[in-house]
């Protein structure tokens, strides 16, 4: 990580996560917000605020999610901020709406997604937690693999190998056996 040229750390919208970010890479890494993560909480106010018009729900949510992804965060949260002042809002639609502008408010500095996309950087975790998901819970998780936290971290190590093509290595300068 010290000698890639550019490093960035994705994650939800978890505070525990973002404290851990603060802890540990704060200054050394750019921080960024999962788009993908960030999309699903604007799809959840669209469909609070059009109560079941769904049609208009998705037309705004369209359009939303592009602006956010060319870094108009503040126009987008001047139009979800404008219905919140309804009286004709429902309640539980307005919550909905106000913890959505809490969340992008928190993180409008950690969506940077025009930014990373002219850098050839991904705009969230997919590409990662795809990877977790082929390299470990296949392996790891399926029926009747269970193991100690030991045995998983010795047995994590020779997946790697093997996945990075370095598995006879490890085996190449232990044989008691030399013509073996």
């Amino acid at each position: 990580m010290d000698e890639a040229e550019d490093v960035a750390w994705f994650s939800d919208g978890g505070p525990w996560l973002w404290g851990i970010f603060d802890k540990v890479f704060a200054g050394r890494v750019r921080d960024v917000l999962d788009f993908y993560h960030a999309v699903q909480k604007r799809c959840k106010g669209a469909k609070s605020c059009f109560d079941g018009r769904m049609k208009y729900a998705w037309e705004w949510f369209a359009i939303a999610r592009r602006k956010v992804k060319v870094d108009k965060i503040k126009g987008v949260l001047a139009e979800i901020k404008e219905p919140v002042e309804s009286e004709y809002l429902p309640e539980s639609a307005r919550k909905t709406l106000e913890n959505l502008i809490v969340y992008l408010e928190t993180h409008s500095e950690h969506m940077c997604y025009d930014k990373l996309r002219a850098l050839g950087l991904p705009i969230g975790s997919g590409m990662v937690e795809s990877t977790c998901k082929w390299l470990i819970q296949r392996r790891f998780k399926g029926v009747g693999m269970r193991s100690s936290e030991e045995a998983f971290n010795k047995l994590l190590h020779l997946r790697l190998a093997w996945v990075n093509g370095e598995f006879d290595g490890l085996f190449a300068s232990r044989s008691p056996y030399p013509n073996c």
